[in-house]
């Protein structure tokens, strides 16, 4: 066992099965033994690679959209330009890069990136200078506010829960003669139709957050893009685990490998709405790439002896690599423009 799973099991023995969530939250965050509390996890030298660490085209192209929604609106001053979840900086770095070239846009903008890994704050902070860190997206300042949320979502904790003779049940975590071990708990009132074997998701946290974000953004301006991979009002068991860039059970060393599940997109949009501003259609971020210039962007890097662009290109929009599998939202103010590339859901109030 892992020092973690050691803890993990200590307090099943104790108190009893833990949620699938209580599981997450301990391997991602636990102080001395989570997996992004001690360690970096990106690139070929950690567990995974997300789209700006393929390439800056991903950031640059992020960058241009906020900086034309930010334009759309009046060019508000001061605002806040924030990133949630923003790894080592590295897509920040290259947004930044963009908006220096947006007149006054950089004098303007007040960097504010939401962060709750000491470690990889440092990794932040050694990447872009003093920054201001945030712990949750409800601290965010009351003014404009134009944000990125790139592989976010994904990591909050999750519970799950099946369908079985009796109705649904959350699974749990639990020990058995081999270590930890999934069961299922008692049957829980989940207003959600299935059939027996059916697995749903469901992400508390996640809502709140668009609702901090939305809010400030229905009130004093803004806009938001979400990128993660994930889909629609999905059913199934998406919990995973990445070690080494390969799955392994997410059992098998709390605290040692990446714990992430599909984000439903559905709650994210019905909770911007709820809070007064417009949500996009879900999109895929390989047709939103190229929509907004990635294949011209390529040329011009290869053009500049950059020979990676086009299978950087290729990774990043391909159906068959992260074009299709990754999903985008935005969320911009009501009777503001749509930010570019995003086309509005037609979904009221009332409906969400």
């Amino acid at each position: 066992m892992t020092p973690l799973a050691q803890i993990i099991a200590g307090r099943i023995r104790a108190t009893g099965p833990i949620s699938l969530a209580d599981y997450m939250q301990i391997c991602l965050l636990h102080p001395q033994h989570g997996y992004y509390s001690t360690r970096d996890p990106f690139g070929r030298a950690g567990d995974f690679t997300t789209a700006p660490e393929i390439s800056q085209i991903f950031g640059e192209i992020c960058g241009l959209a906020l900086a034309q929604a930010w334009m759309d609106q009046g060019s508000p001053a001061p605002f806040t330009l924030a990133e949630i979840g923003p790894g080592r900086g590295t897509l920040m770095a290259d947004m930044l890069r963009v908006i220096a070239r947006v007149p006054g846009m950089a004098d303007a903008a007040q960097l504010v990136l939401i962060e709750a890994s000491p470690h990889l704050r440092q990794v932040q902070r050694d990447r872009l200078g003093d920054v201001t860190h945030l712990d949750h997206a409800a601290d965010l300042p009351q003014q404009p506010l134009f944000l990125i949320a790139n592989e976010f979502f994904d990591a909050l904790p999750v519970r799950q829960y099946q369908r079985g003779d009796q109705g649904w049940a959350e699974r749990m975590v639990g020990l058995g003669p081999d270590g930890l071990q999934f069961g299922l708990g008692p049957t829980v009132d989940l207003p959600r139709p299935g059939k027996i074997g059916d697995v749903v998701e469901d992400c508390p946290a996640a809502p709140a957050i668009i609702a901090a974000i939305a809010g400030r953004i229905a009130r004093h301006g803004g806009a938001a893009i979400v990128i993660d991979y994930g889909g629609w009002n999905g059913y199934g068991d998406t919990f995973q685990a990445l070690r080494n860039h390969r799955a392994e059970d997410p059992l098998a060393h709390p605290g040692q490998a990446d714990l992430t599940a599909h984000v439903d997109f559905a709650p994210l949009a019905a909770a911007a709405i709820r809070s007064g501003a417009m949500s996009s259609r879900m999109g895929m971020q390989g047709p939103w790439l190229l929509a907004l210039g990635a294949a011209q962007r390529a040329q011009k890097l290869l053009q500049a002896g950059d020979r990676g662009a086009p299978a950087a290109l290729r990774r990043l929009t391909d159906g068959q690599e992260m074009g299709q599998l990754f999903k985008t939202l935005a969320i911009w103010p009501e009777g503001a423009p749509p930010v570019p590339g995003f086309d509005p859901l037609r979904l009221h109030a009332d409906d969400a």
